[in-house]
């Protein structure tokens, strides 16, 4: 289930990514909701709202660090609310990760392409929706009790069952 739901966030990302860069860079921007929601490419460096824009390699380094640490909880992973959060921040980490790689200037510090613009509020991509709604579904579960290893059943209900001793 994670593998799936990241794979599925990385490439919805990635092809948005590539379709914007392709029909709409260099371009006027497109309003979707008027002017308080638009398609507008820009190429952040940073992190969230543009901020760090000096510190890119630490970011990539960041996005690494996490790709790791998710793949390593994998393996005791049985929770599908869990697999679904990780999975989400696992696709996202990776589409970010991808930009800085791969898009100029190169070496570790490439410029992530953001397109979804809200006015007064920030310019982001699909990547950031995936790593957002991955957290807010991770704080989820941990307000729920959920373990990583939770199968929905309770240690009561694998013991109902069990004969007296």
């Amino acid at each position: 289930m994670l593998l799936a739901v990241a794979g599925c966030a990385y490439l919805i990302d990635l092809c948005s990514k590539l379709a914007v860069v392709e029909k709409l860079e260099y371009r006027d921007p497109v309003p979707v909701l008027g002017a308080w929601l638009e398609l507008r490419v820009t190429r952040n460096s940073g992190a969230a709202f543009g901020m760090g824009g000096a510190m890119t390699i630490l970011f990539t380094v960041i996005a690494v660090a996490v790709v790791v640490a998710i793949v390593r909880l994998a393996r005791k992973l049985y929770s599908v609310p869990w697999a679904i959060a990780l999975g989400l921040l696992l696709g996202g980490a990776l589409g970010n990760l991808t930009d800085r790689l791969f898009r100029s200037p190169g070496g570790l510090q490439g410029a992530v392409v953001d397109f979804i613009a809200v006015r007064g509020f920030s310019v982001m991509n699909l990547a950031d929706w995936a790593i957002v709604c991955g957290g807010v579904l991770i704080v989820f579960c941990s307000f729920r009790g959920w373990e990583l290893g939770d199968t929905g059943r309770k240690a009561d209900d694998a013991t109902a069952g069990a004969a007296p001793s």
